[in-house]
């Protein structure tokens, strides 16, 4: 295959190059905060963790897919990423999820809410709540599934309410 030559080398870097300006301003019109904005943008936490302690996987109803990756040491989240196939909605809930549980206990990061969440981001559009709850319940999903696998840390408290009951702890 041919080489592009430096003018159509250039054209084509500006026809692909993502313009996050107009991207930002599109998003902040539809409803989107600007920290909400910026965790889409900067996407922070998004990739993998090959030394992960737990990787957990969910479909949102919108189809959106999230996967989880937990470092976890001496029963503190010491690192987390999200990796992402879904709209900016879905993509800023994950980055400000991480921003409130890394650094924090297992038994505090499971007691995280769609709430919490929402006000880490400030505003969302109202049809993309159901983004937070995603990944809300993608952390619990991976924090269950860590206890599980971990015998000594079965104990961990439950919130007492859960937003839908087949996302409760099993006791």
């Amino acid at each position: 295959m041919a080489s592009l030559n430096r003018d159509e080398k250039s054209q084509s870097e500006i026809l692909f190059k993502k313009d996050t300006g107009d991207q930002q301003q599109m998003l902040l019109d539809c409803g989107y905060s600007e920290k909400a904005v910026q965790y889409f943008i900067e996407q922070p936490y998004m990739g993998s963790l090959p030394d992960a302690d737990q990787v957990s996987d969910m479909l949102g109803s919108c189809g959106d897919t999230m996967k989880i990756f937990l470092k976890i040491d001496d029963n503190t989240i010491t690192d987390i990423r999200y990796q992402v196939l879904g709209c900016p909605g879905a993509i800023s809930a994950s980055m400000a999820a991480v921003d409130l549980v890394k650094g924090k206990s297992i038994e505090h990061a499971r007691k995280l809410n769609d709430g919490d969440v929402f006000n880490q981001l400030a505003d969302i559009p109202v049809k993309k709540h159901h983004c937070i709850q995603l990944a809300v319940k993608a952390l619990h999903k991976a924090i269950d599934e860590y206890k599980n696998g971990h015998s000594d840390l079965k104990d961990v408290e439950c919130p007492s309410t859960c937003s839908e009951p087949q996302d409760c702890c099993k006791k």
